[in-house]
């Protein structure tokens, strides 16, 4: 199944997501619904609020990166109650897109690397270490979790010159490629 993605404006993008254990239903295949629904709108990251769901997970697929960076030819994961708890000093500027904000891309400021805890689709227990690509995509996943879009991390002055286009999407008021709700 190909989930429409709920775009900005949407409340369910504002709420604090809630912890799945094992008895949710039909874990494996909403995790795999999940990846068609990402490779359909060609993204790298999906998380369930995304598609109207406020529960922790989220998927991440940087396979589309492979080419640049050969180690990523088999990064494709899923995130189950996760938690980072430990962000790199370093910081990096690098351009996001999102999804649920379809036709804008803005700089954003995250840690280089990250140590988080999370569950697999099988609910086993991780605890990692991510940096580069990775690392970003997951904050950036991660922050979907607590009801975060990536436009909170840009300056006041970034968020007023993207005003009118964060209004005309909560309006329904763009184009894109894939299905959205």
């Amino acid at each position: 199944m190909i989930y429409p993605i709920v775009t900005f404006g949407s409340s369910v993008l504002r709420k604090i997501s809630v912890d799945i254990d094992s008895s949710y239903p039909a874990i494996q295949e909403l995790c795999q619904d999940m990846f068609h629904t990402l490779s359909q709108a060609e993204g790298v990251g999906l998380a369930a609020p995304q598609i109207g769901k406020n529960i922790r997970l989220f998927i991440v697929d940087c396979t589309p990166w492979a080419e640049e960076v050969p180690e990523l030819k088999d990064f494709r994961k899923v995130f189950i109650n996760a938690s980072i708890y430990e962000r790199s000093e370093e910081t990096s500027l690098f351009e996001e897109g999102c999804l649920s904000v379809p036709g804008i891309h803005e700089n954003v400021r995250r840690s280089v690397s990250i140590k988080m805890r999370y569950l697999d689709e099988n609910f086993q227990e991780h605890d990692e270490a991510f940096s580069g690509y990775p690392a970003r995509v997951i904050q950036h996943e991660y922050d979907h979790l607590e009801g975060k879009i990536f436009t909170d991390h840009l300056s006041a002055l970034r968020r007023s010159l993207i005003k009118s286009k964060m209004l005309n999407i909560s309006k329904k008021k763009f184009s894109c490629t894939y299905k959205t709700k």
